[in-house]
């Protein structure tokens, strides 16, 4: 009996040490942890700004096709019918959105923003610079 009982306690030392952690390993995943967040907030701010420049540009071009070409109203539906068939499940093309794109192009507010906004991502560091 005192030999099993010594086995296992020899088991036992043998799981706890196998489930201890290396040195330098909470460090490690605190540094990890902290460049995966640091990388998705620059993915977010990426993002935002492509958009925000994507539908610049599209209040931008719809504005003009409106002044030169003489469109109707009725553009902006379908055209929002076509680009939602087109990307299904992506949001931001509804008739409403088209034409605040395009009021807030020809009211100047977006490019703006945009400035703005592209002035503040500017200061954003890359994970590759900040490593180099």
């Amino acid at each position: 009996m005192a030999v099993v009982v010594a086995d296992l306690r020899a088991r036992l030392e043998l799981v706890q040490k196998s489930l201890q952690l290396p040195s330098g390993y909470t460090e490690l995943l605190q540094e990890l942890k902290t460049r995966i967040r640091g990388a998705q907030v620059r993915a977010a701010f990426a993002v935002t700004r492509e958009l925000v420049l994507l539908y610049w540009s599209i209040g931008q071009e719809i504005s003009r096709r409106f002044d030169r070409e003489d469109w109707g109203g009725k553009i902006i539906d379908r055209l929002s019918k076509d680009l939602q068939a087109e990307f299904p499940g992506v949001e931001g093309f509804s008739p409403r959105n088209l034409r605040y794109m395009r009021t807030s192009r020809r009211l100047g507010r977006t490019s703006q923003f945009c400035s703005s906004l592209l002035q503040n991502c500017r200061g954003v560091t890359t994970w590759s610079s900040s490593t180099a």
